[in-house]
This record gives C-alpha cells, sequence and structure tokens, in this order.
C-alpha cells in the first residue's frame, strides 16, 4: 500500500514536467513562428556563444604556451604557394626555353617535367577534394567533432566543454527533435487536408501559409540565425531560382522568408512522404529516377511551370550535390537553357557555431539531421542578386558560368569550374582529352608561329614576289 503514494506522486511531477515543456514551446517557439516575429532569444544565444568562443580560444592559446605546445591553424590559402595561372602553351614554352623552335613539331622529353609537376600539385592540394570534407576552423568551437582534442589543455576548458555537451545533448536536442518532428507533422497532416479542398485559389493561399508555418518551425528547430539581403531583388512568378548547394537545410533556409516549387527526384522513406503530401497542396514537380536522365523531358515541364505566372518560382540548386561552403563549383545548364529570368541567390554560412555541410557519401540524412541538432546553431546570410537574363548570342554554359560567378563573388566563395559529380565519378574522359588538345596546339602552334614570321620575313624583303604568289594561289583555288 506504500507504493500507491509514490507512484502517483512520480506520475503527477511527470505530467507538470510535459505541461510545463509543452507550454514553454508553445508559447516561445509555435507562436512565435505562427506569428512571424523573433523574440529575441537565439539572437542573445548567439552573441553569449561568441563571447564563450573568445574566451576559450584565450585560454587554449594560453596552455598551449605552458606546455610549449604549437596550436594546429588550418591552410587557408592551399598547402602549395601558386603564382598566378597562365596557359599551358606558355609555360611549356618557359620550360623548353628560347631554343626549341624546330622546322618541324616535335615532342620534346622535357615536356613530361610540366605535367608531373602539375599532376603532383593536384595529389598533394587537391582542390576539389577538399570541396568535400568539411571546412577546417581558425579556433575552437567547443565541438569535438570540428576539430582537434584542444580541450585537453586545460582544466577549466575542460569543464566548460562538459556543460556545452550537457546542454547541447541534454536540453538542445531533445528541444529541437520534438520541434522538428512537430513541423514534419504539421507539413505532412494539413498539405494533405489543404490538397482535397475543390477550390484552386483557397488551396493556394492555405498552402503557402502551411508551408510557411512549417518552414519557421523547422528553422527554429536548428535554432538558425538568417539574415537576408536585398530582399527586393527577391524571386518572383515566372522565374528560376538558383543557390549555391551546402546542405539540404537550404531548401528550408530560403523557403523561410518565401515559397518557391520544388525540383528534385522522387524519394523513399520519410522523405517520399513529405514529397507526396506537398505536391497534393502545391505544384512542385518530382522526377522519376529513370526520367531525370531525359533532358527534353526535364526541360518541358519547367518551361510549362515557368509559363504560368500564378505558379510560384522554381527553386534549384545547378551543382546538383553539396558542397562544403567554401566554393561554388560547375553549374549544370540545363536550367539557363530555359528562357526566363534567373534570380540567383547566395547563401554562406557562418562555420563558428556548426558545420552546415552534408557530405552524403559518408553520412545518412538522418544521421546528419542529428549531428545539426547537436551543434550551436546554423548561422547563415543569403544575398538576393540582381535578376539575370540570357545575353544576345550568348549560350547556357556562358550564362550557367556569368550566375555562378556572381554568386561567387557575392558570398566570398572560390569559383571553381569543376564538376560536383566528381564526388562520386570518375574523372570524364573529355576532361584528358581537353588537356591532350591544348598540348598538341603547343606543338602545332610552334610550326604555325615559325612560318607566320618567316612569310612575314620574306614579305618585308620581296613584297612584289609574296603578291603574284598570293595571287596565282588565288586564281588555282577559283
Amino acid at each position: 500500500m506504500t507504493w500507491f503514494p509514490v507512484d502517483n506522486l512520480l506520475c503527477r511531477v511527470l505530467a507538470i514536467t510535459i505541461t510545463l515543456w509543452l507550454t514553454l514551446l508553445l508559447v516561445f517557439t509555435i507562436v512565435p513562428a505562427v506569428l512571424g516575429v523573433s523574440l529575441g532569444v537565439r539572437r542573445l544565444y548567439i552573441k553569449t556563444l561568441l563571447k564563450i568562443f573568445e574566451w576559450a580560444t584565450s585560454r587554449m592559446e594560453m596552455g598551449a604556451k605552458e606546455k610549449n605546445q604549437e596550436l594546429y591553424k588550418p591552410y587557408s590559402n592551399g598547402i602549395i604557394a601558386k603564382e598566378p595561372p597562365s596557359s599551358l602553351q606558355q609555360e611549356i614554352r618557359e620550360l623548353r626555353g628560347s631554343c626549341c623552335l624546330r622546322s618541324e613539331p616535335e615532342f620534346e622529353m622535357g615536356d613530361i617535367f610540366y605535367f608531373c609537376r602539375r599532376g603532383m600539385e593536384s595529389i598533394v592540394d587537391d582542390e576539389v577534394t577538399k570541396r568535400f570534407s568539411a571546412q577546417e576552423l581558425e579556433s575552437w568551437n567547443l565541438l569535438t567533432r570540428s576539430n582537434y582534442n584542444f580541450r585537453h589543455i586545460s582544466v577549466r576548458l575542460t569543464v566548460v566543454w562538459g556543460l556545452g555537451v550537457l546542454i547541447r545533448y541534454g536540453v538542445l536536442l531533445p528541444l529541437r527533435v520534438t520541434l522538428a518532428v512537430t513541423g514534419i507533422s504539421l507539413l505532412l497532416v494539413l498539405t494533405t487536408l489543404v490538397g482535397v479542398l475543390p477550390s484552386k485559389e483557397l488551396r493556394s493561399f492555405l498552402s503557402e501559409k502551411i508551408h510557411m508555418l512549417c518552414y519557421r518551425i523547422c528553422v527554429r528547430a536548428l535554432t538558425a540565425i538568417i539574415t537576408y539581403h536585398n530582399r527586393q531583388n527577391k524571386p518572383k512568378n515566372g522565374g528560376i531560382c538558383v543557390a549555391n548547394h551546402t546542405t539540404p537545410i537550404d531548401v528550408i533556409i530560403l523557403a523561410n522568408d518565401g515559397c518557391y516549387s520544388m525540383v528534385g527526384q522522387v524519394h523513399g522513406g520519410l522523405l517520399g512522404m513529405i514529397q507526396r503530401a506537398m505536391v497534393k497542396s502545391s505544384p512542385h514537380i518530382w522526377f522519376e529516377r529513370s526520367e531525370v536522365k531525359d533532358r527534353h523531358l526535364v526541360a518541358k515541364r519547367l518551361s510549362d511551370h515557368v509559363a504560368d505566372k500564378t505558379k510560384q518560382p522554381i527553386l534549384i540548386f545547378p551543382e546538383g550535390t553539396c558542397i562544403n561552403n567554401t566554393s561554388v563549383m560547375m553549374f549544370k545548364k540545363g536550367s539557363f537553357e530555359i528562357g526566363c529570368t534567373v534570380y540567383p541567390v547566395a547563401i554562406k554560412y557562418d562555420p563558428r557555431f556548426g558545420d552546415a555541410f552534408w557530405n552524403s557519401s559518408k553520412f545518412g540524412l538522418v544521421n546528419y539531421l542529428l549531428s545539426m541538432m547537436s551543434s550551436w546553431a546554423i548561422v547563415c546570410s543569403v544575398w538576393y542578386l540582381p535578376p539575370m537574363n540570357r545575353e544576345e548570342g550568348e549560350d547556357a554554359v556562358q550564362f550557367a558560368n556569368r550566375v555562378k560567378a556572381a554568386i561567387a563573388t557575392q558570398g566570398g566563395l572560390v569559383d571553381l569550374i569543376w564538376d560536383g559529380g566528381l564526388k562520386r565519378a570518375r574523372v570524364k574522359d573529355a576532361f584528358k582529352e581537353e588537356q591532350q588538345k591544348l598540348y598538341s596546339k603547343v606543338l602545332v602552334g610552334e610550326q604555325e608561329l615559325r612560318d607566320q614570321s618567316e612569310d612575314k620575313h620574306l614579305e618585308e624583303e620581296n613584297p612584289e614576289e609574296i603578291s603574284d604568289q598570293n595571287s596565282s594561289k588565288t586564281q588555282g583555288q577559283q
């Protein structure tokens, strides 16, 4: 009989705890998300973290000096100090020297030193492979997965790191998981209900409100602080929004400030459920795996969508894969072949609070999301660039490169020509053939230059003879 009062007390305490937890969740998160307002708690939290990081960095440097240790510093500009890039022809000619011109094109054994040097540089300081690993930090952010074991340098630093682990996994992670489940559940249920409404106008209106509500809840589930710049350039209906791609959360970051029609491949599991629910209430474009390879089908569906000015702008990530927040890689030309306005957007994450990059070849989506939710926060800036249109005489590749360069410049990212598909695939034969063509031009080009210089010398000495020869050649061709 003495166990019943204890059981009742435990049940009451548990009920009070759950009620208090849900009340705080409703008042401080869901209600502000519905109203689209911020109470300023997240920004105060970020300012506090910055002060803690500054203190931790100073303690780390002091502890390293006491133990005569040298702190690890990443190579921000690469391992190899490289000179400004020059053409292959110029470097080969400099390697051969001035006495290399021959009467006939000929291979020089010394040319292989150029290719050996470039190959070793690519292996040691590979500018492609390192774009698919976590971005290195100048200072420690008290996260074990982002740097070395700096927590063992001093006792105070170890205590602060331990408290951070308790806060992130004991308080923030349960809160964020609850918010994420709430946002995803509301999205699944409400979009399904709205999808059965007969009125297209009412369905479109409610769908936009529901998507904004759920995205705002998911943003709070990541403790995301987003700064939007130049909102007058926000994408409009009948256009395509293109952005650099770091993480699947890019979709939530952008959709938190306006609704978009998504384009992507059909998935299974939880992501597939979300896709099927979303398409019931708003015009998203999902492709089967076999349809993605049909470029004409993809282009037609995109063209039909942007032709309808009542539909939301399309959101596309032309890189096709996630890059580690340091650079922008090659844009696929498909979305730039459509004759419509392109709205570029640059997204840049602050790596001090968490690594937003998703290495899909190493981590699954669930593990990645848990890693994000156990970070300190997600802090990023979004720049809406002026709309761009394809110029006269400009092909899709040139247009894509121009948009990519604008995004890289605004976001402070490195503009790379490489295909992001190299993350999983081997180098295409076209890249190898391009280098072979460049080298062949070096061999043939020397002979052409020699012939041109000889013709010019002869013309200066005997201009009348050269003129007669040219006229006879012309008559012979006729």
